[in-house]
């Protein structure tokens, strides 16, 4: 299991969850962050310092938010973002791409 950062993250990107996570594997794209599901440690520590609300322990993503767990671990695929699983966020920086499903998402 994982966690995962759901719609809220979309056009904020606070990255207050960047700074907590010990591991880091959150990552960034243009219009959100995504947790890499393999570097993930299930530690929590990002999840309170959300000031939207946005992340989640896998099993917890409220219904209306489920594919986000299927987006944050896509959007490693090279094919998306070509990312992978560097092991560390820090030594990638910010992505050009975010996830199909990011990209076109409409905030109301």
């Amino acid at each position: 299991m994982t966690y995962t950062i759901a719609e809220p993250c979309i056009d904020v990107k606070d990255r207050g969850c960047v700074d907590e996570c010990p591991v880091d594997c959150i990552y960034e794209g243009p219009r959100m962050l995504y947790i890499q599901p393999d570097e993930c440690v299930d530690c929590g520590a990002c999840e309170p310092v959300c000031p939207v609300t946005a992340i989640f322990y896998e099993d917890d993503v409220p219904s209306e938010w489920k594919q986000f767990t299927p987006i944050n671990a896509e959007w490693f695929n090279d094919d998306i973002s070509g990312v992978g699983s560097p092991g560390g966020a820090a030594q990638v920086g910010p992505a050009a791409v975010d996830h199909p499903t990011v990209a076109a998402w409409e905030v109301l």
